[in-house]
C-alpha cells in the first residue's frame, strides 16, 4: 500500500519537549472530562432523579457532540492557522464544561455535554498533525501517542482524583476542574508551541476528499465497531465493581486509576508498535481485546480479577489508538486533518454505541458482567473488518494482471 508522506517539514532530530507537554495537557482534559462522567454515573443519576442507565445518555451525548464536531471543524477551519485553532478549540472545550457546571435538569445537561464533545476531535486531530510535525524523523506515531498519553494519564490522575472529588463535594465541581484545566492548555499552547507553519495548508474542498478514500472510510469503520467493547464496559464500571465485584465504593477510585496506568502503559507500547508496523500494531491490538474483554465476564466476579481486567482493558484499548491515527494520516494523502480528526469521532461512535448497548443489555436484565460480552462480540467484528480492509489495500496495491 502506498503510504501518504509526512507533513511537510523540515525533518527535526530531538524533541520539542514543552510543545508536546502542552498538546498532551490538552489531552489530558479532554480524558478527564470524557471518563469521569462514566465514574460519576451514579451520582448523577440520582442528582437529576434519572435511571442509570438513562443516565448513560449523557456519556452518548458527549460521543455525539466529538462526532459531529470532528469532521465539521476540520472542514470548515482548514484554512485557519493551527496554533490559533488548537487555541480556539481549547477555549470552547472549557466554555462547554462550564455550561455543565450549571446545567439545571437532565435536558440541559445532555446539550451541554453535547457541546463540550464539539472541540475533542478536531483538537485531536490537528495535534496529532502539530506533535508529528515536531517529531524527530520515524517517530510519528510516538508523537501522536505523546498527545495520546495525556488523555491516558487522565485517567491515573485526573479520573479517579475529579471522581473523589465529585463523590464527595458534588459531581459539577469535577467539571469545574476541567474546565480550569482547558483555560490552563489554552495559556499553554500559546506559550510554547510554535506557529506550525510547517502543516500543510488545505481548504475544505481537498480535506472532504478523504471522505472519498476507501481506505480511510474502512480504517474509520474498524475503530467505530472495534473500539467499542472498551466503553461498553467503562461506562458502567463502577456499578459493576460494587454490585458483582463486592468492591467496596471508596477503592472504586483506584480501580479507575489502574485502568488509567493501563491506558497509559498501553499508549507506550502502541506507539512503538505502530511504529514498527500499523497494520500488525492494529490486529495485535484488537485480538488482544477480543481475550481481555472475553474474560472480563468471570473476572468481574472477583475484586482482584476485575482490578487486573480494568488495567488490562485500558492497555489493550489504548494501544489501538495511536496505531489508527497513524494509519489514518498515512492513507488521506492531502486530507490529512480531517482524518486524523475522524479518528476520534469514529472512537466516539464507539463510546456511544459501546454505552448504548451495555445500558440495554443491563436493562434486558441480563447483569452488569453482559456489557463484556458484548464488547468481546464488537472487537471481534472489528478484527474481521481489518482484515478486510487490509485485503482491500493489497488488492488496489497489487492489481490482477
Amino acid at each position: 500500500m502506498n503510504r501518504a508522506p509526512a507533513p511537510e517539514v523540515e525533518p527535526r532530530t530531538s524533541w520539542h519537549v514543552p510543545a508536546m507537554l502542552a498538546l498532551a495537557l490538552g489531552g489530558f482534559g479532554i480524558g478527564t472530562t470524557e471518563f469521569v462522567t462514566m465514574g460519576l454515573l451514579p451520582d448523577i443519576a440520582t442528582s437529576m432523579k434519572v435511571s442509570e442507565p438513562t443516565a448513560g445518555h449523557i456519556v452518548s451525548a458527549y460521543a455525539l457532540g466529538v462526532v459531529v464536531g470532528a469532521p465539521v471543524i476540520a472542514a470548515l477551519c482548514a484554512r485557519v492557522p493551527r496554533k490559533r485553532l488548537l487555541m480556539a478549540l481549547m477555549f470552547a472545550f472549557a466554555l462547554g464544561n462550564a455550561a455543565s457546571v450549571i446545567a439545571p435538569n437532565f435536558a440541559t445537561l445532555t446539550a451541554a455535554r453535547f457541546v463540550s464533545g464539539l472541540p475533542h476531535g478536531a483538537y485531536f486531530g490537528v495535534a496529532s498533525l502539530a506533535a508529528a510535525s515536531l517529531a524527530p524523523v520515524g517517530q510519528r506515531a510516538k508523537a501522536v501517542a505523546a498527545v495520546m498519553l495525556g488523555l491516558s494519564a487522565a485517567n491515573v490522575v485526573g479520573v479517579p482524583a475529579a471522581t473523589w472529588l465529585g463523590q464527595n463535594l458534588g459531581w459539577r465541581d469535577a467539571f469545574i476542574v476541567v474546565a480550569v484545566i482547558g483555560i490552563a492548555t489554552v495559556a499553554a499552547i500559546a506559550r510554547f508551541v510554535p506557529e506550525l507553519h510547517g502543516i500543510r495548508m488545505t481548504d475544505p474542498r481537498t480535506e472532504l476528499t478523504a471522505l472519498r478514500r476507501p481506505q480511510v472510510l474502512l480504517t474509520l469503520l474498524v475503530g467505530a465497531i472495534g473500539f467499542g467493547g472498551m466503553f461498553a464496559v467503562y461506562t458502567y464500571i463502577t456499578t459493576t465493581l460494587t454490585d458483582v465485584s463486592g468492591l467496596p465504593i471508596a477503592l472504586v477510585p483506584v480501580v479507575l486509576a489502574l485502568f488509567g496506568l493501563g491506558m497509559v502503559a498501553g499508549n507506550i507500547i502502541g506507539g512503538v508498535l505502530a511504529d514498527r508496523g500499523v497494520d500488525r500494531a492494529i490486529f495485535a491490538s484488537m485480538l488482544a481485546m477480543v481475550v481481555i474483554l472475553a474474560a472480563y465476564v468471570a473476572a468481574a466476579h472477583n475484586p482482584y480479577t476485575a482490578a487486573i481486567g480494568a488495567f488490562l482493558i485500558g492497555a489493550s484499548g489504548a494501544s489501538l489508538a495511536p496505531a489508527l491515527q497513524t494509519r489514518l494520516m498515512d492513507v488521506a494523502h492531502d486530507a490529512q486533518t480531517l482524518a486524523a480528526a475522524l479518528n476520534h469521532a469514529a472512537l466516539n461512535i464507539a463510546n456511544a454505541a459501546g454505552a448504548w448497548l451495555g445500558g440495554l443489555v443491563i436493562a434486558a436484565g441480563l447483569g452488569y458482567t453482559a456489557p463484556a460480552a458484548v464488547g468481546a462480540g464488537l472487537a471481534v467484528l472489528g478484527v474481521v473488518l481489518f482484515t478486510v480492509t487490509v485485503f482491500v489495500s493489497r488488492s488496489a496495491s497489487h492489481p490482477a494482471a
